[in-house]
């Protein structure tokens, strides 16, 4: 019954050992961790920037391109019949390539947008780990000091030990 209902003293003892994981968490781990989250989100702001500033190249491109295409059908006119057609390959190679170069631009920014939030959440992860084994290891070194204590709690997890 004791583990059903745990007595005043162990309540008291876990809410002040939360409360000093707590505080320590929020006074060392907390900081760098938003610190680096902070450091990423403006890292992928930029990076959405860039991409925004790229679209932006790209329309200007595009309007450029528009520009030369009705220059080229007044000249076409003038022109024989054979340099209208190649002019328009021209123009259309052009524009293919802009639109896959404009593709290229974006997808690249999409990847290391991807990238960098995927590098922020697997080094939050892993500074998490790394904080609660060291602050276990640490809670649990000051709780065994003594040897019989040690041995009494290995013995007693060794029995609740199950072989196959």
């Amino acid at each position: 019954m004791e583990l059903v209902k745990p007595g005043l003293g162990l309540i008291v003892w876990m809410t002040i050992t939360f409360l000093i994981v707590l505080f320590i968490l929020s006074k060392f781990a907390w900081k760098p961790i938003l610190a680096a989250i902070k450091e990423r989100e403006d890292s992928i702001n930029n990076a959405l920037n860039s991409a925004e500033d790229a679209r932006k190249q790209m329309d200007a491109l595009k309007a450029d391109n528009e520009k030369l295409l009705n220059q080229a059908r007044a000249e076409r006119e003038l022109m024989l019949k054979e340099a209208g057609e190649m002019k328009d390959n021209i123009i259309a190679q052009a524009k293919r390539s802009a639109d896959e170069e404009g593709r290229k631009i974006i997808t690249k920014a999409n990847e290391a947008i991807e990238s960098a939030k995927l590098n922020a959440m697997n080094e939050l992860k892993t500074q998490v780990a790394v904080l609660s084994v060291d602050l276990a290891e640490k809670v649990l070194r000051k709780k065994m000091e003594d040897r019989s204590q040690q041995e009494a709690f290995v013995n007693e997890n060794l029995k609740s030990i199950t072989l196959n």
